[in-house]
């Protein structure tokens, strides 16, 4: 499952993350850039606080590195306790990196930030890998100059979490993140979402950490199964969480009509190669959260349902169009709330009119649901 990282400058920020359920604790100053420093004396008093209650990384600061250097700050942050090190690389800065990376990968978890804003290059990932990093992550350099999805589109995110699952490598998406991208970045499961900006202060990103702001992030990427949390607090269970069969009041209906985009499709030999118009209509059947909507924990957002099928378009030829629907049904499901989907699909270029299939699918009554989760420290 997707876990959520915190970017923190200081042990107050560290314990205020942890304390709303924050699985990774990350060390970076936001004043000095998109990875900062932070020093390993402020980092080793806030691990000091944490007690081991969140896994810990840091930053090791912006390019370029030089080896000597890096190795040093690497293990002085590894000594206090950083379990993980993040550092911003090129196909230039790994190739001349290269031996030290090596090195230092067989003593700490290392990952490598792509930026979105920066045209990244992804086939650095499995050159990460044959290195010994662990992960990879995906962040943007320049912030408030757009976020993450708005520098790739959920299709190309969708391609990084796939190439770093094949290259063994977890995957990370962060990049001035705001709450309503948590349920359409899910859709791609990368293995992290981080933040910064989201959880801060009228989202400053080098204001103080919101406790309401965490818990509204938490909240939204689920946290362990039922079957697998010991600790469930089961007063958190609504209604058809547990299994009780839901009412149809209890459920809403979100839409999705005419939405149109070109994709290659088709059986015959002429299609290949070719691009269609198919057009979607999706109705969601989703678990309400509440009577009044406050905020996203009570939203099923429709770009939900328009990135499944982008994500589906983007997938390559696809030989039948009822295939294209079973997909955009299954990555619909994947949400916690969605209920069942009705998707029609027409082809819009077969006739003077259209062609298509409706289908109606339904999501297992058995399906684990997920709660919210924090730590008591």
């Amino acid at each position: 499952m997707t876990q959520m990282l915190a970017s923190v400058a200081d042990a107050e920020e560290a314990l205020l993350v942890a304390r709303g359920g924050a699985d990774i604790v990350d060390f970076k100053d936001p004043a000095r850039g998109a990875i900062g420093a932070v020093e390993p004396a402020i980092v080793a008093q806030a691990l000091l606080a944490l007690g081991g209650a969140a896994r810990a990384s840091a930053t090791l600061g912006d390019p370029p590195y030089e080896a000597q250097a890096l190795l040093e700050r690497a293990r002085a942050l590894k000594r206090v306790g950083v379990d993980t090190l993040k550092l911003a690389l090129d196909g230039a800065s790994l190739a001349a990196l290269r031996a030290p990376l090596a090195e230092l990968a067989r003593e700490i978890g290392l990952v490598g930030m792509l930026f979105a804003d920066e045209a990244p290059d992804f086939d650095l990932i499995p050159q990460l890998a044959a290195l010994g990093f662990v992960g990879a992550m995906l962040d943007t350099r320049r912030k408030g100059q757009g976020r993450l999805i708005d520098h790739l589109d959920i299709a190309r995110l969708g391609v990084f979490c796939a190439r770093c699952r094949s290259a063994g490598l977890t995957s990370g998406l962060a990049g001035s993140l705001e709450a309503p991208d948590i349920p359409r970045l899910l859709l791609v499961a990368p293995d992290i979402l981080g933040f910064r900006g989201a959880l801060c202060v009228a989202r400053d990103r080098v204001a103080g950490i919101d406790r309401q702001a965490v818990e509204l992030v938490r909240d939204l990427i689920p946290r362990e199964r039922i079957a697998d949390a010991p600790n469930v607090d089961w007063r958190l269970l609504g209604r058809g969480l547990a299994g009780e069969e839901e009412r149809e009041d209890d459920l809403d209906r979100i839409f999705v009509r005419d939405f149109v985009i070109h994709t290659e499709i088709g059986a015959y030999d002429f299609e290949h190669g070719k691009r269609q118009r198919v057009a979607f209509d999706v109705e969601a059947l989703v678990r309400r959260v509440g009577s009044e909507p406050r905020d996203m924990r009570a939203i099923f957002s429709y770009d939900v349902i328009m990135d499944a099928i982008r994500i589906v378009a983007a997938q390559g030829h696809h030989e039948f169009l009822e295939g294209m629907a079973e997909a955009v049904a299954a990555v619909v499901l994947r949400h916690e709330r969605a209920r069942s989907v009705r998707i029609v699909a027409r082809k819009l270029d077969v006739i003077d009119g259209a062609v298509g299939v409706e289908i109606v699918r339904r999501r297992a009554a058995a399906a684990a649901a997920s709660v919210p989760h924090r730590l008591g420290l």
